[in-house]
């Protein structure tokens, strides 16, 4: 029974996870929006109190249930594992000894990483970060065009499905495409190794699951050694010749109580009577309290596949894309309040970019930022109502903004490159970008005042500009616009 219940409950969250990637409309931000916050890294960096609280005292009292219930990569990893047996069905698992080393080795460089505000590297390894990359650049592309194939056959009066615009980075899908095939094929080979000895959140929960009130205790009186539970463990953890169940790496799935045939496992509160012949793994337990307290010390430490092609012309004429400025400042999405803030806080999920309905939003090629959201607008601009991005973010790397607040952020500045501008080249009159800017921050005077007939190009004030990019993304001129954005590297209110 408690593992139907387990299972039950880890599907629906990995469905409800996987939706807030996929998802569109805003319905799964309104209804799921919560699960990512209550992911362990992304409360911890968020600050995130109550989350913070519960999913330290969850392994406690109830064991590394976390891990079995509520992550998405684990219970992906589990989904992984059990279509490898259904396919090879002699496929077993069996006990093996932790990697004890490679798992301290590994939080320390993770640990590190987030005290040196290196959010960016530790992402790569954070268990919410992975599974949302996989999904962003992999699954949500598909998804779309299934959407767009649906609505493309729907009959012009419906709007139940609506044509969605898209990007698909390539850097994205290697990485989506790598960190599947790792995490994937570990799975496939043998069950919850990554947890249990590469991923830094299953080694911080494993040694606190060490003291939980609840856990499978084998009953020496029962237990007839066939071994089966070892060879249904997914996590290695259980030496059926001694009767010993590592809890380091035990994460909850309650697969050796459903398959014991002798009823020799329960998850019951351990017995504080010693059996003599246990004395021996004294010594193991006094490391393993070592090992804890390390951990908590650490802990405490740190507190494009496929681009729709868009036409404004009626498809009457074939239009160049436009290509990205060279900025010297990287634009950070309204909310971040600088450069520091976003990228030490900033785990790489994707899941404001995957919320971003304008294409602004999108995984970074840089060395510095690789795979940390960047803005950028050559299929959108960020409009000033639209607050997706601040809504969605778990780590507080974007904070929550109302329409008010961030039409009044600076995030950079208009700069207009005269070489580019079709006033000032052919002395065509345009005025796009002054006819569009939301907070009327370009007006447009004659190049030459002294001359009636001059031209008009824009004016740009700085004081007054957003930096929402609505003028790059609609100018006329392409492949680069006769105005773009600059960055700032601290935000301000205008």
């Amino acid at each position: 029974m408690l593992k139907v219940i387990r299972v039950i409950l880890a599907v629906i969250c990995l469905l409800a996870v996987t939706f807030l990637f996929l998802d569109f409309t805003g319905i799964g931000v309104r209804y799921f929006g919560w699960l990512a916050k209550w992911q362990f890294i992304p409360a911890l960096l968020s600050t995130a109190v109550v989350p913070l609280a519960v999913l330290i005292l969850l392994p406690f009292v109830f064991g590394r249930v976390y891990c079995s219930v509520l992550c998405p990569l684990g219970v992906m990893q589990d989904v992984i594992s059990w279509v490898h047996r259904k396919v090879n069905r002699r496929h077993k698992f069996g006990y093996s000894r932790p990697l004890t080393l490679l798992r301290c080795v590994v939080l320390l460089l993770f640990v590190v990483a987030l005290m040196l505000g290196l959010s960016r590297l530790a992402a790569f390894i954070e268990p919410y970060s992975e599974y949302g990359r996989i999904v962003s650049s992999l699954l949500r592309p598909a998804y779309i065009e299934v959407n767009n194939l649906i609505a493309a056959n729907e009959a012009p009066d419906s709007y139940t499905f609506y044509n969605v615009d898209y990007y698909a980075a390539l850097s994205a899908v290697v990485v989506g495409v790598v960190t599947l095939l790792v995490v994937g094929g570990l799975a496939w080979w043998k069950g919850r190794i990554y947890c249990n000895s590469v991923c830094p959140v299953g080694t911080i929960l494993g040694y606190m699951s060490q003291f939980s009130l609840l856990k499978p205790v084998i009953n020496s009186s029962k237990c007839v050694k066939c071994g089966k539970c070892a060879r249904e463990c997914k996590a290695s953890c259980i030496d059926a010749k001694n009767e010993r169940i590592d809890y380091t790496r035990c994460v909850a799935c309650m697969d050796c109580i459903g398959n014991c045939s002798t009823g020799a496992i329960s998850y019951i509160h351990p017995s504080k009577k010693k059996d003599r012949k246990s004395e021996g793994d004294s010594t193991a337990n006094d490391k393993g309290r070592r090992d804890f307290l390390t951990v908590s010390a650490l802990l405490a430490a740190t507190a494009a596949v496929k681009a729709q092609e868009k036409t404004v012309d009626g498809g009457l004429a074939e239009i160049i894309d436009k290509k990205k400025p060279v900025r010297r400042t990287r634009i950070t999405p309204p909310g971040s309040k600088s450069h520091d803030n976003f990228y030490k806080h900033c785990t790489s999920c994707q899941l404001c970019v995957s919320k971003c309905s304008e294409g602004v939003l999108r995984p970074s090629v840089d060395a510095g930022t690789f795979m940390q959201p960047e803005m950028s607008y050559e299929r959108g601009y960020c409009r000033p109502e639209c607050t997706d991005c601040s809504q969605v973010c778990p780590v507080g790397a974007i904070l929550p903004l109302d329409a008010a607040e961030k039409s009044a952020v600076q995030v950079g500045h208009a700069v207009w490159i005269r070489e580019n501008c079709l006033p000032a080249v052919d002395g065509t009159s345009c005025g796009n970008c002054a006819r569009h800017c939301p907070v009327g921050a370009i007006t447009m005077i004659a190049l030459k005042p002294e001359d009636p007939a001059s031209p008009k190009v824009p004016s740009v004030n700085t004081e007054r500009c957003i930096g929402c990019g609505a003028c790059e993304n609609l100018c006329p001129v392409r492949p680069f616009s006769a105005i773009y954005v600059e960055g700032h590297e601290i935000h301000r209110m205008v």
